[in-house]
């Protein structure tokens, strides 16, 4: 489980300190996210992390969705099932949901297709900003608040071909952005590759709030301090 260090389970009860759930941001996704920050007064556990442990707890199916209905902090102690056949909900102590999931076809609990999944996921997830939505933003002359920049995470789907691989990587394929007044809705659309192969695809869907006027050197600013919180992050380790 390479997931032990990320998360705490007592009692069949998930939950996470700020340390571990940042950790796995910065560590795993590289993700510098400020949300993800332990002093963040926001603070919330990435959705990739939650998208993890259900992969390694209920196992992979050949098409799953996921859409996330609340942020987790480290008060949160979730319930992640072990096992789904058609849908099922991480839930709270109070039966709050967080994230409701639905899977179909085939599906494996080798751990090796799955953690090559996680991590290429991840991997593809973390890197979503700046790489990918700085360029989407500049095509379409938006861009996010720059003294506070909200990005969540709203869904995401993949299918798969078979269930048949060890090694994997996402390839991104298109992406689309509609904007609605102030907020806009990021698509990106990815492939599965193994081996030289696509073995599927999937999107993932983001939410950008607080969208205005685009200002390239606002933009530049932006990604110049998340540039410098990582390379002052990875200077410390």
């Amino acid at each position: 489980m390479f997931l032990e260090n990320y998360c705490q389970i007592t009692d069949d009860k998930i939950s996470f300190t700020r340390q571990q759930a940042s950790d796995f941001a910065k560590q795993i996704a590289d993700d510098f996210n400020p949300l993800h920050d332990i002093q963040a007064k926001r603070f919330c556990v990435p959705g990739d992390l939650l998208f993890s442990l259900i992969l390694e707890r209920a196992g992979l199916h050949q098409e799953m969705s996921f859409k996330f209905s609340g942020m987790v902090t480290d008060a949160t102690k979730l319930t992640i099932p072990t096992k789904i056949t058609t849908a099922a909900s991480i839930v709270d102590d109070n039966q709050k949901e967080y994230l409701n999931m639905s899977v179909s076809g085939d599906y494996t609990k080798s751990s090796k297709t799955i953690t090559a999944l996680t991590r290429a996921y991840v991997e593809f997830s973390g890197h979503t900003f700046p790489h990918i939505l700085v360029e989407l933003m500049k095509e379409c002359q938006v861009m996010i608040n720059p003294t506070r920049p909200m990005i969540m995470y709203e869904s995401m789907s993949i299918h798969l071909d078979n269930l048949d691989f060890e090694e994997v990587t996402l390839k991104l394929s298109s992406t689309t952005l509609d904007i609605d007044g102030k907020r806009g809705n990021a698509c990106l659309s990815f492939d599965l590759v193994s081996k030289g192969q696509v073995i599927g695809n999937g999107k993932k869907f983001m939410l950008l709030s607080g969208l205005r006027d685009y200002c390239q050197e606002t933009i530049d600013n932006i990604v110049t301090q998340y540039n410098d919180t990582k390379a002052q992050y990875l200077t410390q380790r």
